[in-house]
């Protein structure tokens, strides 16, 4: 299938592992320029190589931390400068500490907000006037099935991650009109380095298979698949809508 990108210019944010590298590789194989981004340069030109070697398409990257305003500044100029425009944002991020309420700070709250909320808000503000001018835009933030169906023990995850799903909503309201979607997508149990973390630190994840339909957890790539396809011109009329790729584990309807 034909998805009607090729040609068209991604930002992706925490881009140099997991899934979002994942996604920077999938869009790369349908002929999008990507730029990727992390606070590892090390990361980056690892993850720039591999996706280059399968895709034989060009990658861009930059180092910064999306968590604050100057991070932000600096992949946004140098987005717009190696790529020109942002027609698709895939936003992401690191996840924040496991722990109960009571373990955490003030400090681990504000941390998570910046973290999780205010980059988000951040990135989408810095492309959005540039798609509103060429009414054409893609706007897609990944956040966590936990938004849907709260995990134990990500209580920080849990709480800020689902005003994202507030954030897409509505903004894709407001965007439609000018031919940009907004959409969420909330990754399952997928085979990363951030789920093997969790899993040593909460053994009782080891079994969650028991609790996922298809028995298994998941890939990256059929996380990417899904994030592409909602970035495609084949899903220009999906928009505000929170994605579950999770083997079946959310039990709501």
């Amino acid at each position: 299938m034909d998805l009607g990108i090729n040609g068209k210019k991604a930002l992706l944010m925490a881009s140099s592992k997991g899934l979002g590298k994942a996604v920077a590789l999938e869009l790369s194989k349908e002929g999008v320029e990507v730029m990727i981004c992390s606070r590892t340069e090390k990361d980056l030109v690892s993850a720039k190589n591999e996706i280059e070697t399968v895709s034989g398409k060009k990658v861009h990257y930059i180092v910064g931390d999306v968590a604050t305003s100057e991070g932000r500044a600096t992949i946004l100029k140098e987005a717009k400068s190696k790529l020109g425009v942002i027609d698709i944002l895939v936003t992401n991020s690191g996840g924040p500490p496991f722990g109960a309420f009571e373990n955490h700070s003030e400090q681990d709250w504000e941390n998570a907000y910046k973290l999780l909320l205010e980059s988000t808000v951040g990135m989408i503000r810095g492309v959005l006037p540039d798609m509103k001018a060429n009414s054409w835009g893609r706007i897609i933030t990944i956040t966590s099935q936990a938004v849907k169906q709260p995990v134990d023990g990500l209580v920080l995850s849990n709480s800020i991650r689902a005003s994202i799903v507030g954030l897409v909503k509505t903004l894709s309201n407001e965007m439609g009109e000018f031919n940009i979607t907004v959409n969420n997508v909330m990754p399952g149990y997928t085979q990363t380095e951030r789920l093997e973390s969790l899993m040593e630190k909460n053994p009782a994840l080891n079994e969650i298979t028991n609790e996922i339909p298809l028995g298994r957890i998941g890939r990256p790539d059929e996380f990417a698949a899904a994030v592409t396809f909602l970035a495609s011109q084949k899903a220009s009329y999906i928009t505000g809508i929170s994605l579950p790729v999770d083997g079946g584990w959310i039990k709501g309807i």
